[in-house]
């Protein structure tokens, strides 16, 4: 069994991976720590004295993590505190099915392609950047139904035979 620092130390090396690969650093941070947390959420109090950071820095973050769709505010009855927790075990397909991402970087690119001199070495890479983030947005949902079906024969695998996911 893990230790609550063990814990925390992995989802700091989670929320490292996450930012090298483009992930705000805070909003990284809170994600992993709520992930990590037992129920998927926390005060804003309890995310800022987890990853030892001010209200200001975590109130960026969660309202980073809001926008995009990873997590929620949640009113507690009889508390002036919010919890801010992830939505459920699907947030993730959400956030990649309502994401115009792929399409916003692909228009990006074509802007910058159409500036360039026709034939041009760098007209060339950069269609082909805007080509490959379509591909990309044609792909995701496919592939997030995939997951979904592995997941949920995961689940039943799990229900069914009595083994740790």
């Amino acid at each position: 069994m893990s230790t609550g620092t063990e814990v925390n130390a992995a989802a700091e090396r989670a929320a490292a991976g996450l930012t090298a690969a483009g992930f705000p650093k805070m909003p990284a941070r809170a994600l992993m720590a709520l992930v990590s947390s037992e129920d998927g959420s926390l005060t804003a109090a309890e995310l800022a004295e987890k990853l030892g950071v001010s209200a200001a820095a975590v109130s960026g973050a969660v309202r980073y993590l809001q926008t995009v769709g990873y997590v929620q505010r949640v009113s507690q009855p009889g508390s002036r505190r919010d919890l801010y927790a992830l939505h459920d075990d699907e947030w993730y397909i959400a956030s990649m099915r309502n994401s115009p991402i792929y399409q916003s970087l692909a228009a990006l690119t074509d802007a910058i392609a159409e500036a360039l001199p026709a034939g041009s070495a760098a007209g060339s890479r950069v269609a082909e950047m805007g080509r490959f983030y379509r591909f990309l947005d044609a792909k995701m949902p496919a592939i997030l139904d995939d997951w979904e079906h592995e997941r949920d024969s995961r689940s039943q695998e799990v229900l069914t035979e009595g083994a740790l996911p």
